[in-house]
């Protein structure tokens, strides 16, 4: 069984790549809304909530803990994978995607304040930079998005986003932001998006190898901390399919 774990809703956006790629697997995807959004979250704070979720989803017999949300891996990755004994798959803004394709491209990246003041994700710029880019915190956009505000999160894109008009790259820096892809092209156009889902499912596989997960009956159970079922109605809506 192979545990998932996301702020809320974002992290479909990560499972929905790997069930295209490793189907035949157990899942638990824990939606934890209850404490969303994590950007603003202290370092204490997220330290806690993280471990008391792979806990969890060890305890319920998880192999494996995919963190599909930016914030919690850049801040909590390390201190879980030296806790936990189990092997923990965790997600980063994938600007390295650009260094390979469009390296000269002007380039945005959006995330959460939790996971641009962090040192991995620091340490990530700077190896990176191709002093053609802008970074940009987007302050409550992930909370609009699990709420699923579509005119606050129109009007906050228009806002804060046509600033940037004549970017070619846009790393998508949080899990929640693929979901509303198709209205930042409203506002920058035909842009080329980056996100690190795929990056998840190539270390998910190798992990899979590395110790031998054998494929197992398919199901897919859905948790969520707030336990409210419109939480469950917009994972089945996103993932595009019915679960437990």
């Amino acid at each position: 069984m192979i545990g998932i774990f996301d702020s809320g809703i974002g992290g479909v956006t990560v499972f929905r790549e790997i069930l295209k790629k490793l189907p035949n697997y157990s899942y638990i995807y824990y939606s934890d809304s209850k404490n969303n959004p994590y950007g603003d979250k202290t370092y204490e704070e997220l330290i806690e909530i993280t471990e008391n979720i792979v806990d969890y989803l060890v305890s319920y017999g998880c192999k494996i803990i995919v963190i599909a949300c930016n914030t919690a891996s850049a801040i909590c990755k390390d201190y879980l994978r030296d806790k936990f004994d189990v092997p923990i798959v965790a997600i980063e803004p994938a600007y390295k995607m650009v260094n390979d394709t469009n390296p000269q491209g002007k380039t945005l990246i959006l995330a959460t304040k939790g996971t641009l003041e962090s040192e991995k994700f620091q340490e990530l710029y700077h190896k990176y930079d191709n002093h053609n880019t802008s970074i940009y915190e987007c302050v409550g956009l992930a909370d609009l998005i699990e709420q699923n505000k579509t005119v606050e999160i129109d009007e906050y894109l228009k806002q804060h986003l046509t600033p940037f008009m004549g970017v070619e790259n846009i790393v998508l820096g949080c899990t929640h932001y693929p979901l509303i892809i198709d209205k930042i092209k409203q506002v920058l156009g035909d842009v080329k998006f980056y996100d690190g889902s795929l990056g998840v499912v190539h270390q998910l596989e190798k992990v899979i190898s590395d110790i031998s997960l054998q494929p197992s009956e398919f199901n897919i159970k859905f948790i969520d901390s707030s336990n409210k079922s419109i939480k469950k109605e917009r994972f089945e809506e996103i993932l595009e399919r019915r679960v437990n």
